[in-house]
């Protein structure tokens, strides 16, 4: 049974952004349970771990949104990104890792 055209609506974008074109973000995907780390590491590994989360869930955002290119990605674009998905804003080292991410993603 075809629903009236009336009745179809869409999710309005969020009007700030520094991203110079509007990136969606809907994400049906339910947040995967956490368990703890492992105990004894030295702490560079627990940073890198956590940089590297962080890098992989800001380009698959990316990605679902339409940004497909390293190029596209711009630091703004991903540090945008992270604040609608109510990260911390990367830095610059994150936001090129997740550069990094999409460019091995295709």
């Amino acid at each position: 049974m075809p629903v009236p055209a009336a009745a179809l609506t869409t999710k309005p974008l969020p009007t700030q952004s520094t991203a110079k074109r509007p990136v969606r973000l809907d994400s049906p995907y339910a947040p995967a349970e956490k368990s703890p780390l492992p105990a004894g590491r030295p702490r560079e590994w627990y940073v890198t771990h956590n940089r590297r989360l962080k890098a992989m869930r800001l380009a698959i955002a990316l990605l679902d949104s339409g940004v497909y290119l390293p190029a596209q990605a711009r630091d703004e674009t991903i540090r945008s990104t992270a604040e609608r998905l109510g990260i911390h804003p990367p830095s610059a080292t994150t936001c090129h890792m997740v550069r990094a991410f999409m460019r091995y993603s295709r």
